[in-house]
C-alpha cells in the first residue's frame, strides 16, 4: 500500500527544506515523525505536517480498500522538495539603488508505503 501527501507554496527555501527531508528519507514513519518533532530546523514543522498527512492518507486508503492497517509497517519511500515560485521584493539601498530580495517557496512531497512481501525487504 502506498500513500502520498504534497504541500505546495510553503514559505521556506528549498535548500533548507531538503536538509530536513534528507533526515527522514527511508526511515520508518513513526521514527521519522519523532525525528521531525525534535529537529531544530524551521523547515521541520511543514515537513512533519506533510508526513503526518501521508500517514493519515494511508489510513484512509486502507479503510477504503478494507485492508488491515498497521502504522508501524509504514516507511518513507520517497521524500523530495521541488522549488516553487519565487516572490521578488525590493529593498532600498544607498544612493538610490534597489536591492532585490528573493523570497523562495517550496513544494514538499512525501510518499509512505508498506514494504512488499515478495520483492523488497
Amino acid at each position: 500500500m502506498e500513500a502520498k501527501a504534497i504541500a505546495r507554496h510553503i514559505r521556506v527555501t528549498p535548500m533548507k527544506a531538503r536538509r530536513v527531508v534528507n533526515l527522514v528519507r527511508g526511515k520508518q514513519a513513526n521514527e521519522a515523525l519523532a525525528i521531525l518533532k525534535f529537529a531544530q530546523q524551521g523547515a521541520s514543522e511543514p515537513v512533519y505536517k506533510v508526513l503526518a498527512s501521508a500517514v493519515a492518507n494511508a489510513r484512509v486508503a486502507a479503510d477504503r480498500d478494507g485492508v488491515a492497517f498497521n502504522e508501524d509497517e509504514l516507511f518513507v519511500t520517497e521524500a523530495f522538495v521541488d522549488e516553487g515560485p519565487t516572490m521578488k521584493r525590493f529593498q532600498p539601498r544607498a544612493q538610490g539603488r534597489a536591492y532585490r530580495i528573493n523570497k523562495r517557496t517550496s513544494h514538499i512531497t512525501v510518499v509512505v508505503a508498506t514494504p512488499e512481501k515478495g520483492g523488497e525487504k
